[in-house]
């Protein structure tokens, strides 16, 4: 099993990852995407083995051995329920081309004219260094992003204030909510993130605030 796999497979394989917290039970979907590369690799470190990135016969059987056959509801977890306030969007999101990041929800949503086009988890920096609240544009894309200062890439930087910049998080999409950023958003899904970098524009809104 590799990348853009989808299969029966798959999904017995994210499934005996999640037993192991290596996956979250809503990345259950039978599809070999970014993050579930990021468990496999995770799990084969963690062993020992080197980090493929995708499913050898030595992997799967070091894994079936570690775990029990996933029940069904295991296998079909529950989609997350959105938070009751999900759907409002702020006014400054409703109007042109905007990325309309809402702190309360620890949501990221890519709307265009009023209609969501895209809607991705986030989270925030942490106490000492907060992400800044507020109207700002996208100043700068860069596609293979890395911070110098904290020693860690930063794929499909949106950059909106200063150094602050919407990416995508290898933390994030491997520890969740069990941490913080530096002050940026970071983005979980690579696959999701990596579409709103090709539509977005230099130039285009960026709204960050608490609903």
């Amino acid at each position: 099993m590799e990348l853009e796999d989808r299969s029966d497979d798959v999904r017995e394989l994210e499934a005996r990852l999640h037993q192991l917290d290596w996956l979250a039970a809503e990345w259950v979907d039978g599809y070999y995407g970014t993050t579930t590369r990021e468990g496999v690799n995770g799990f084969q470190a963690r062993r020992g083995m080197p980090r493929l990135g995708y499913v050898d016969a030595a992997t799967w059987d070091r894994l079936v051995a570690m775990t029990r056959t996933p029940t069904r509801a295991e296998l079909y977890p529950p989609k997350p329920t959105p938070a009751p306030n999900a759907s409002a969007l702020d006014s400054r999101c409703t109007t042109g081309r905007a990325i309309c990041v809402d702190k309360s929800t620890r949501t990221l949503r890519w709307v265009v004219d009023g209609s969501v086009r895209l809607s991705m988890d986030v989270r925030f920096g942490c106490p000492s260094s907060p992400t800044r609240e507020g109207a700002f544009t996208v100043r700068a894309k860069v596609l293979d992003g890395y911070s110098n200062f904290y020693d860690t890439r930063m794929p499909f930087s949106l950059f909106f204030s200063g150094h602050q910049a919407v990416h995508y998080s290898d933390d994030f999409a491997a520890r969740g909510y069990n941490g913080c950023s530096h002050g940026c958003v970071n983005v979980r899904s690579w696959d999701t993130l990596s579409q709103l970098f090709n539509e977005a524009r230099v130039g285009d809104k960026v709204i960050v605030y608490w609903s």
